[in-house]
């Protein structure tokens, strides 16, 4: 069974600093941030902001085992409206190895739903959502082993972020699994996997991040963020209309037993029953402050006897694709 692995994930050596991939630096261009090298003791400027870059320049870091270099923490908005725009060709960029494009696609995914939670009616955010999910629609589609790395890339860790890019990639997935095939569809289903939780931010952060079970009244509050969302992607009206789906439904379930609207069955469209399961699956295998994450195998098997809650036919094919041989879970 393909399990989840844990990677550990570049670390801030020096306060005030991130770690970014050399590969991440697109050439012949001008870059609007510094880069900075550490020396063992202290961050040392290594090439200023507004120069161009030309593989000359990139082929010497790399020389010099520079894979990694670092940008200061204030700006960090830029290094990531430059990886955002140059997404597209990293992951085509036949110097790097799979695995790596596929950590800095996820990296920069976190990033960018964080920017996204910040102002989520913020336009051009949103806009740069979609060209995003477009890229990685393409990438998973075309990467043989794409979806396998992203398990390897995963956080472990819960936050609202690693969360949103982990359920997009699930069910991006399952969806292609279950039969969709249209790209189009795909970027639907994966914009509105991405942005399910978005009316999150409506919700006050000692409710979202309070590390220990909820009240019956912080329940009714949390319990309102799939309406919230729907709402929030109105104002800025960009996304397709098929992405507002896994938004409104992920908390709903088969037998009827969910939330907002108790829909169940039919009344659930396919992308809402997509979310719903991956949604669930993360939810379930990722640390919380207040609980140890569920193994995989033990959380397939908790989904796969909780009744009617999930479509019988798509967790049969989300088992198949974390491990063909567990198909016993749901019987024959």
């Amino acid at each position: 069974m393909q399990t989840r692995v844990e990677q550990s994930q570049p670390r801030n050596i020096s306060s005030g600093y991130i770690p970014i991939y050399t590969h991440t630096l697109t050439v012949d261009c001008v870059l609007e941030f510094d880069l900075y090298v550490f020396d063992g003791r202290d961050m040392v400027l290594f090439r200023s902001s507004k120069l161009p870059l030309t593989e000359a320049h990139r082929s010497e870091m790399l020389r010099r085992n520079l894979s990694r270099l670092y940008v200061s923490e204030a700006q960090r908005s830029e290094y990531q409206k430059h990886l955002r725009e140059h997404i597209s060709q990293i992951v085509v960029d036949p110097s790097l190895d799979d695995f790596t494009k596929t950590t800095i696609l996820y990296d920069s995914a976190r990033e960018l739903v964080k920017d996204v939670f910040a102002d989520p009616t913020k336009g051009a955010m949103i806009r740069e959502s979609q060209e995003f999910v477009q890229t990685t629609v393409q990438y998973v589609l075309e990467g043989k082993n794409a979806f396998h790395n992203l398990l390897k890339v995963m956080s472990f860790d819960y936050t609202v972020f690693s969360h949103s890019v982990n359920v997009c990639a699930f069910s991006l997935a399952l969806g292609n699994a279950s039969g969709i095939e249209k790209t189009s569809d795909l970027v639907a289903l994966a914009t509105g996997a991405l942005l399910h939780d978005v009316g999150k931010a409506r919700v006050p952060e000692e409710i979202l991040h309070k590390p220990g079970p909820l009240s019956q009244a912080e329940w009714q509050t949390i319990r309102q963020h799939p309406e919230w969302g729907v709402e929030l992607m109105t104002t800025t009206d960009l996304i397709p209309r098929e992405a507002y789906i896994p938004i409104a439904q992920h908390h709903e379930r088969q037998d009827g037993s969910g939330y907002p609207n108790r829909l169940g069955g039919d009344g659930i469209h396919l992308y809402g029953k997509v979310v719903a399961i991956a949604d669930s699956f993360d939810a379930m295998t990722t640390n919380r402050v207040y609980r140890q994450a569920e193994g995989s195998f033990r959380t397939l098997e908790m989904m796969a006897h909780s009744g009617e809650e999930f479509d019988r036919s798509l967790l049969r094919q989300f088992i198949q694709l974390l491990g063909p041989s567990r198909t016993e879970l749901l019987g024959s």
